[in-house]
């Protein structure tokens, strides 16, 4: 586990997140994990598309690997973290968690659901591997 502060993001969950008994669809908690990782690259100055218009690079989803623990349902608030737990040359492992933020303010969060994803850097035009550029692995791997 790495010792760098995760990024926090708040998701709230509606109907759209949720199946037929107003559960959080499993697949849904990818698409939050997602959210987070975006908002972190955007807090961190790394916009997406800029990268791609500039660079002519972008990161890709490569393997996904996700554990669930409990329910989040309709209404609730959950905080989904985002931190590099390992980095290379062409991709990042980003562990994530997703957790409910209690009513009460003197209880801890509970974790719902954890993961890591593996990103890997592409040439946009042609999807092949490549080196991650040096500014963007010096801002996701700088102590915050």
């Amino acid at each position: 586990m790495s010792e760098q502060a995760a990024f926090t993001w708040p998701v709230r969950v509606y109907w759209e997140d949720t199946d037929a008994g107003g559960i959080v669809f499993y697949a849904n908690y990818l698409k939050f994990f997602e959210r987070a990782r975006t908002e972190w690259l955007r807090q961190l100055g790394i916009g997406q598309q800029a990268l791609r218009d500039e660079v002519g690079g972008m990161f890709v989803v490569s393997e996904t690997q996700v554990q669930y623990h409990r329910p989040a349902r309709l209404d609730d608030l959950l905080l989904v973290t985002a931190r590099v737990r390992d980095a290379g040359r062409a991709s990042l492992t980003i562990e994530q968690r997703a957790f409910l933020q209690p009513a009460q303010a003197d209880l801890p969060p509970l974790l719902l659901c954890e993961g890591t994803i593996r990103i890997g850097w592409v040439d946009a035009r042609h999807l092949r591997p490549q080196r991650i550029p040096a500014q963007v692995l010096a801002a996701l791997q700088a102590p915050r």
